[in-house]
C-alpha cells in the first residue's frame, strides 16, 4: 500500500517544525532563558540547545553593552532657567532571569527611568553647576539609574549628558559676562606689568644714583646707537660735565638760574660810586678849559 504524496509532505513539514522547535543555537554573547510549561528552568548557552517541543520555550537575552539615547528633556533648573538636555546611557544585562521575569521590556523600562531621573537630578542643580560640574552630575545620574534598575538584572555603567541647549537671552548674557571677565583679566595683567616696570625703573635710578659712571656709559652707548643709524640727523653732544651739573644741581642757584661754571662769569657793571671815588684807582674825567682861562 502506497502512502499518498500529500501525507508524506505533511509528515516532512511536521518533522521540520518539531526539529526547529527543539534545536536552538545560542551565540556566545547571548543566553537562553528556558521555561518548561510556564515554569522557569534557568539560563542555557552558549551553543546548541535542545528543547522539548511544545513543552519548553526559550527567550534569548543579549549580554552585550547597550547604547541608549535619552531623548531631550525640558528641565527647569534650581535657579529657574529653562533648558533642554539630552543624554546617553550605557548598560548591560547581568542576570538574564531577572531581565526576563521581573520586567516585560527591560530596554524600554530603563529608558523611562533614565528620562525621569535626568529631569529630577538636573532640576535640583543650578545652571552654573550643570555647566561646570558635568562629571559629578554624570556620576550621580549613573548611580541613581543603576540602583533603580538593579532588580531587573541591569548594570548601568555610564550616563553622559551630551547637549545643554540654553535660551538665546541666556546665551547673550553669558557671552557678555565672558567678555567682561576677559577684559578684567587683561586690565589686571596690564596693571601688573606697569607696576613691575615702575619697580625696575626705580631700581635702575637707584643704581645710577649710587654710581655716576653708569650714566656716562649709557650716554656713550646712546651716541653709538645714533651714529650707527643711517639718517641725516646731526647730533651735537653736550659735555657730560654740563649734563651732570644740571642733574645734580651743583653750582646752580635756588631760583633756577644756570650755574656760573656752565654759562661763564659775566662782569658786573661799574656803579656811580665807583666812578666818583678817586680811591678806587680809577682816573677821574678831564673837563675842558674855558676860553677866558686860555687868555
Amino acid at each position: 500500500m502506497e502512502i499518498p504524496l500529500s501525507i508524506v509532505i505533511v509528515i516532512v513539514v511536521v518533522a521540520l517544525i518539531i526539529f526547529f522547535a527543539a534545536v536552538k543555537v545560542v551565540q556566545e554573547y547571548e543566553r537562553g532563558v528556558v521555561f518548561r510549561l510556564g515554569r522557569l528552568v534557568g539560563p542555557r548557552g552558549p551553543g546548541l540547545i535542545l528543547l522539548i517541543p511544545f513543552i519548553e520555550r526559550m527567550a534569548k537575552v543579549d549580554l552585550r553593552t547597550v547604547t541608549m539615547d535619552i531623548p531631550a528633556q525640558e528641565v527647569i533648573t534650581q535657579d529657574n532657567v529653562t533648558i533642554r538636555v539630552n543624554a546617553v546611557a550605557y548598560f548591560r544585562v547581568l542576570d538574564p532571569n531577572a531581565a526576563i521575569v521581573n520586567v516585560a521590556d527591560f530596554i524600554r523600562a530603563t529608558s523611562q527611568i533614565a528620562q525621569t531621573t535626568l529631569r529630577s537630578v538636573l532640576g535640583q542643580s543650578a545652571l552654573d553647576d550643570l555647566l561646570s560640574e558635568r562629571e559629578k552630575i554624570n556620576q550621580q545620574l549613573a548611580r541613581i539609574i543603576d540602583d533603580q534598575t538593579e532588580p531587573w538584572g541591569i548594570k548601568v555603567s555610564i550616563v553622559e549628558v551630551k547637549d545643554v541647549e540654553l535660551p538665546q537671552s541666556m546665551q547673550r548674557a553669558m557671552a557678555r559676562q565672558a567678555e567682561a571677565e576677559r577684559e578684567k583679566r587683561a586690565k589686571i595683567i596690564h596693571a601688573e606689568g606697569e607696576f613691575q616696570a615702575s619697580q625696575q625703573l626705580a631700581a635702575a635710578a637707584e643704581v645710577i644714583n649710587r654710581n655716576p659712571v653708569t650714566i656716562q656709559l649709557r650716554y656713550l652707548q646712546t651716541l653709538t646707537e645714533i651714529g650707527a643709524e643711517k639718517n641725516t640727523t646731526v647730533v651735537f653732544p653736550l659735555p657730560i660735565e654740563l649734563i651732570g651739573s644740571f642733574m645734580t644741581g651743583q653750582g646752580g642757584s635756588s631760583n633756577g638760574q644756570p650755574p656760573s661754571s656752565a654759562l661763564g662769569a659775566i662782569p658786573a657793571e661799574p656803579t656811580t660810586e665807583a666812578l666818583d671815588d678817586p680811591s678806587n684807582g680809577e682816573v677821574p674825567p678831564i673837563h675842558p678849559r674855558q676860553p677866558d682861562e686860555e687868555r
